[in-house]
C-alpha cells in the first residue's frame, strides 16, 4: 500500500474535511465527546484567520483502524492581537519575562494551531512531514504552538524539540481549565536536522 500523500488545501477544502479531521483529532487527543462541537466551531473560525495554511496526509480508501482517508492534518496562520490563543500566551510571556520577551516571540509569529496524526498511522514520519511542509517558506520570524506537557514527554514534543523549538511556558493551564500544556517556540526556517543532543 502506498503511504498517505501530503496535500496542501485551501480554506474551502479545509472546511469540507472538517469531519474526518475531527475524527483524527478525537483518536489522537481523546477529548470528552462534549468538547468536539466546540472544536469544530474553533477550526471553522480559524480558516478565516490571516495567512491561513493547511495540509492533510490522506490516501484513497481507509486502512484497518482508520476511520477514513485522512490520516493526519496540520494547519496554522499568522498570529495577531485579538486572537484568543495569541492574547493568552502573549500575556503569560509578559508575566514571565516582560513585554520585550513576549514581543520577540509573538509579534511576527506563525501559530501552528493543530497538528495530529491518527494513532494507527503514527511512527511513519507523518508528523514531521506535516510540520515541515506547513512551515516551509513562511515569512514570519518565529513559529509557536502549544502541546501537552506530560511525563514522559510525548512524541509530539520530542518532534518539536528536534527541529529546534524550545519551551517558552511549561505546566501552563489555559483559561477554563483542562490539561497542562507546554508552549514552545522556534525561529524560522526550522532546523533541518535534529540538533546535537550534547549541545546546551
Amino acid at each position: 500500500m502506498r503511504d498517505p500523500k501530503l496535500r496542501e488545501i485551501d480554506e474551502r477544502a479545509f472546511l469540507r474535511r472538517l469531519h474526518p479531521m475531527l475524527e483524527v483529532y478525537r483518536a489522537a487527543m481523546e477529548p470528552p465527546d462534549e468538547q468536539l462541537p466546540g472544536r469544530h466551531t474553533i477550526m471553522e473560525r480559524h480558516a478565516a484567520y490571516p495567512s491561513f495554511r493547511a495540509f492533510v496526509a490522506e490516501r484513497r480508501g481507509a486502512l484497518p483502524g482508520l476511520p477514513g482517508p485522512v490520516h493526519g492534518f496540520a494547519y496554522g496562520f499568522r498570529g495577531a492581537r485579538g486572537q484568543w490563543w495569541h492574547d493568552v500566551v502573549y500575556q503569560a510571556l509578559i508575566d514571565l519575562g516582560g513585554e520585550a520577551h513576549a514581543a520577540a516571540w509573538m509579534d511576527d509569529s506563525f501559530e501552528v494551531a493543530e497538528l495530529h496524526v491518527h494513532p494507527q498511522a503514527q511512527g511513519r514520519g507523518l508528523g514531521r512531514a506535516l510540520l515541515t511542509a506547513l512551515c516551509e517558506g513562511r515569512q514570519e520570524r518565529t513559529v509557536v504552538l502549544s502541546t501537552l506537557d506530560r511525563r514522559p514527554e510525548t512524541p509530539a514534543r520530542h518532534l518539536y524539540r528536534s527541529v529546534g523549538m524550545v519551551d517558552l511556558l511549561t505546566d501552563f493551564e489555559f483559561p477554563g481549565g483542562g490539561p497542562r500544556y507546554a508552549v514552545m517556540g522556534g525561529t524560522l526556517p526550522l532546523a533541518p536536522y535534529p540538533p546535537d543532543s550534547s549541545s546546551p
